[in-house]
């Protein structure tokens, strides 16, 4: 079984639409796919009606915008129930806190004189969107000709390190990971940074989580190895996946893949396998 445990949809930042999404990765090969959209799950219906015609299992997730430690982080859910009234209120909140993050992200870029409407990102995110993310400014950075592409828009004007970039206002780990659980899903670090692991790890576990990201695209050999010795130590589950937001954004859909051997405890915990 080949599988992609984190991809994105036009209900977040990503290009296509759910719909899109399920017919390329059948057609790319893939047997299973979670989509885990940034702070919302406005995506997983489309989705799950959609397989029923591909013939492809789709893992319900979303990747929830979290805190640790004063230290951004995103958690994955997989597994969730996706129509639970706690995750509705969760994504109802965090859609407008996206929004108004958005807005002061602007006001930045206008004491710069770089001067993007929210009408422009609201354009670029298209009218399937539910949340509003930077690749939405940075499409809208590029149209106005203050980028010449994503990635540019990303280094010059609002990657982390640069003044208009702001944190969303996001829950604190403990109650990102409680939403997860309390919605019947497995939490999992997404994308987790080798030089806070070790500061956050243990933080993490003691509040729910169940798993780090361990396999992606561009991790070097010994990336994946100190996660997986991270894992091994701490009973973690380990995942993988390819942070797939569209075609030409990274490596194509069904290029990288997990197989259910990588994750089988994974398969197992969520009930896919036996």
């Amino acid at each position: 079984m080949k599988l992609d445990l984190h991809t994105h949809t036009t209900a977040s930042d990503g290009v296509l639409s759910p719909e899109d999404l399920v017919g390329l990765a059948k057609k790319s090969g893939l047997d299973a796919l979670a989509i885990t959209d940034h702070d919302t799950v406005a995506g997983l219906s489309e989705a799950m009606k959609s397989a029923m015609d591909h013939s492809i299992q789709i893992i319900p997730g979303m990747e929830v915008s979290c805190v640790a430690s004063g230290i951004p982080c995103h958690i994955l859910g997989y597994f969730i129930d996706y129509k639970s009234s706690i995750v509705t209120a969760y994504t109802a909140g965090a859609i407008r806190a996206r929004e108004e993050r958005m807005n002061r992200m602007l006001d930045r870029l206008a004491d710069q004189n770089i001067i993007i409407q929210i009408e422009d990102v609201i354009r670029e995110a298209g009218p399937e969107r539910s949340s509003l993310g930077r690749p939405h400014l940075a499409r809208a950075l590029v149209r106005k000709n203050y980028a010449s592409s994503i990635t540019d828009a990303f280094d010059k004007l609002i990657g982390d390190q640069h003044p208009a970039q702001m944190a969303i206002d996001a829950l604190g780990a403990t109650e990102a990971i409680r939403l997860i659980r309390d919605s019947g899903g497995i939490a999992v670090w997404a994308h987790p940074r080798l030089e806070v692991l070790d500061k956050l790890l243990p933080e993490l576990v003691a509040v729910g989580l169940r798993g780090l990201e361990v396999y992606r695209p561009k991790s070097s050999p010994q990336h994946i190895l100190a996660l997986k010795t991270r894992a091994t130590k701490m009973d973690l589950l380990v995942t993988g996946g390819s942070d797939w937001h569209g075609p030409g954004l990274g490596v194509d859909l069904g290029r990288f893949y997990v197989t259910d051997d990588d994750v089988n405890q994974f398969l197992r915990e969520g009930q896919l396998l036996a």
